[in-house]
Formats: C-alpha cells, structure tokens, sequence
C-alpha cells in the first residue's frame, strides 16, 4: 500500500529494514553451522558459536513477536497472534478515546489556543499572500473549489435562489424607497433627476411632433381645416409646450418644478406611512417577484457568484489583486497593528473553537472509531506495519545483537565455572 509519496517513501524504508535483519538472521544461522564444525579445532570458535546460537535465538524470538502483531507466524493459528487485526475495533476506539480524554478538552484547547495568535496570523496571511503561508492560501483555495464543484449544484443552487427569494421577499420595499426618496430631497440631489427628466420630455416632445399635429388634424372640424387653423392651433400647442419645458429646465424656481417637488415630497411621506401605498407597493413587488424574468435575474447572479467564487479559489493571487486584493491587505494591517481588534478577534477564535469542540467533540472521536470499525483488517495492518514496521524491525536486530552478546557472556560463565 503506497497511496501517497510519503506512504510509500515509509514503505520502501520498512521493506529495506525487514531485508536487513531477516539477512542478519540469516547471517546468524551460517555463522552458528560454521562455528560448531570448526569448534574442535579451536576454543574460540566455541565463543563465536555461542554469540550465533544466542543471536538466532534472541532474533527468531523477536521475529515472532514483531510478527505476531500483524498476522500469524507462518500461517499458522497460534493463540494471541494477529494481535492487531482480530482487536481493530477495540484499537478504533482506544485511540477515540485517547484522543478525547487528552485532546478535544475544552479546557486543553483553550490553554493551547491562548498561545496561538490568530489574528497576527491571518493578518500576516492578507498583507503578504506570496510569501510561505501562500502555500496555505492555495491549499485552502484548491480546497475550496473542490469543494465547490462536488457539489450539487441544483440542490444547491435551488437554496441559495430560494434564500434570496426569501429576502427578497421579506423587505419592506414601500418604506426604504420612501426613505430613500427623502434623503435625497434632503441634501438636494433629486434636481439634477427632474432637468434630467424635463430634457428628456423635450426631446421626445421634438421626436413626437408630428403626433401631436396629427392628433390635432384629426380632432379639428372641417372649418379649420380649410382656413388651416388647425396648423395654426397645432404649431400654438408645441410652442407652449416648448417654451415652458426650456422654462423649466432654465429656472430652478419655476412654478412647476415646484409642484414636481411637492409631488417628491408627498410620494416619499405616503410610502413610510400611508398604509394604502404600501399595500400597492407590496404587490406590485409581488407581481414583480412573480415574473419570470426576475427568476431568471436571480439564477443569473447565483451562477455569476459561483463562477466567481470557482475563479477566486483556482486563481488566488489574482482574487487577490485589484481593489479587493487592496483593502484585504490593508485589512491585514490593521490586524497586525491594532491590540484590540487583535485580542478581540483571538478571543472569539478561542470560543469559537472551543465551543465546536465541546459540542461536537465526541462526534469526532466517534468518526475516528467508526472510520477504523469500518477498515477491513488488511487495510488497518497495512497502515500500520507501514508506519512503525521500520522501527519494529530495529528491535529485531537489537534482539539479534543482544542475544548474541548475552550468548557470549553464559558461554564464558560456563567455562569459568
């Protein structure tokens, strides 16, 4: 099993040191045959003998331990081998409850938070997003957009455009556009709308005009067609209504325009507090909600914020750029120079996490016990023979040396006494 470079870099490790001491075992049993064919001829081959024999002893003795841990030596069904697959559900939730008995208590995750600075990180992370926590920002990023596009995006998609309806529809349109209308009237910027709206009806009076000589063509009787009064009539109507749109537009205290004011000002009050209005506003709101162009709007902006939201989380440092690249770095400032935004952010980073961790810790232990319960006993040996099997094999050799050395010493007691 080497699902990832590292798994199999501790793989080809564990492989290497299982070669070694299996061949220093090996080692061990020749030099043993060696020595008891020679010891007749010399005393010292005894000793070497001795060293052999304890060393392949000491090492077979430490092979079955090491082996037994994983599976059964040589096949066979021996009584309290196999330790780790036959016990993988006990092993699961040992180590859930390690990790909520030493871990995920509140109290432990508060002390360890008290010395993590938070807000100087993230604000170390907006001022200089190219620098190493860049590396965290793109894994972040590559995260986000995964996550985004697993998805699925017509559940999605149907709950984020409901909410939005659901806004939408809550707001009470009649009183905001009626404040709004007043604020305007109050610093005066409804004037440049109502030139902009007489010069509007000029030139629509200019492109209009011969309706208006037409209209009266047709309304005129007879006798003022024939002495062309109705001409005469047609050009006075145009006139006057020339004259006093270019009136309007040149007097800013023109009579009208005042009554245009007035009128402002009347449909602003009658949207905050006549109740009549704001029924009308509210269901011309609702016919407007209803069409089906205004649905199309909505998942228009839904689909343009995930493509966005995609386009952020695949390119960051270009999410980063721009204005908002801007005043997320100095944002960033701000949290590295000012305490109180500081400990305030830190403090609520603190809760927050500790809360989560006291509401939710012992559904991650469980996940921890449910996801090793679920492993077939194979996949659990693998992991973990991969990842301690090299130090494991270390002991092997140790027992091999050991054995050998304590060989030795029985060997020259023996020969003493």
């Amino acid at each position: 099993m080497a699902g990832t470079p590292a798994e199999a870099e501790r793989l080809a490790a564990f492989k290497r040191m299982r070669r070694i001491a299996t061949g220093l075992l090996v080692l061990m049993a020749g030099v043993f045959f060696a020595a008891r064919s020679l010891e007749p001829f010399h005393p010292g081959w005894g000793y070497l003998r001795a060293f052999a024999e304890a060393g392949m002893v000491g090492g077979l003795a430490d092979w079955f331990a090491v082996t037994a841990l994983f599976r059964h030596p040589l096949g066979l069904p021996i009584p309290h081998t196999a330790i780790i697959p036959r016990n993988k559900d006990r092993i699961g939730e040992t180590l859930a409850a390690f990790l909520r008995d030493n871990f995920l208590i509140p109290a432990v995750v508060a002390r360890r938070l008290s010395r993590i600075d938070v807000a100087g990180a993230a604000g170390r992370f907006l001022t200089h997003p190219s620098s190493g926590e860049g590396r965290m920002r793109r894994g972040a990023s590559r995260l986000i957009g995964d996550v985004v596009e697993a998805l699925d995006q017509e559940r999605l998609g149907g709950m984020v455009k409901s909410a939005l309806r659901g806004q939408l529809e809550k707001i009470d349109v009649g009183p905001m556009l009626g404040q709004m209308l007043g604020a305007m009237i109050d610093s005066k910027r409804h004037l440049p709308l109502i030139s902009a709206g007489i010069r509007w009806a000029a030139l629509t009076l200019d492109d209009n005009e011969h309706l208006i000589r037409a209209m009266v063509h047709e309304k005129s009787n007879s006798i003022l067609r024939w002495t062309g009064l109705d001409e005469t009539l047609a050009n006075a109507i145009v006139g006057g209504l020339q004259k006093l749109l270019i009136d309007m537009d040149g007097d800013p205290d023109h009579a009208l325009r005042a009554r245009v004011e007035e009128g402002l000002a009347r449909l602003a009050h009658d949207l905050c507090h006549d109740p009549e209005m704001a029924e009308r506003v509210a269901r011309m709101k609702a016919e407007l909600l209803a069409n089906p162009a205004v649905s199309d709007w909505i998942g228009g902006l839904w689909e343009q914020g995930r493509k966005a939201l995609l386009a952020a989380a695949r390119d960051p440092d270009a999410a980063m750029a721009g204005r908002l690249g801007e005043a997320l770095s100095q944002f960033g400032h701000t949290l590295q120079d000012d305490p109180l935004l500081k400990r305030q952010i830190n403090r609520f980073a603190r809760r927050a996490i500790t809360g989560t961790t006291s509401a939710y810790g012992d559904n991650i232990v469980r996940l921890v016990s449910d996801t090793v319960r679920g492993w077939e006993a194979r996949t659990i040996t693998d992991r973990v023979e991969t990842a301690v099997g090299r130090d494991l094999q270390y002991i092997r050799i140790n027992g091999t040396l050991v054995g050998g050395l304590v060989g030795v010493a029985i060997h020259l007691v023996d020969g003493l006494v």
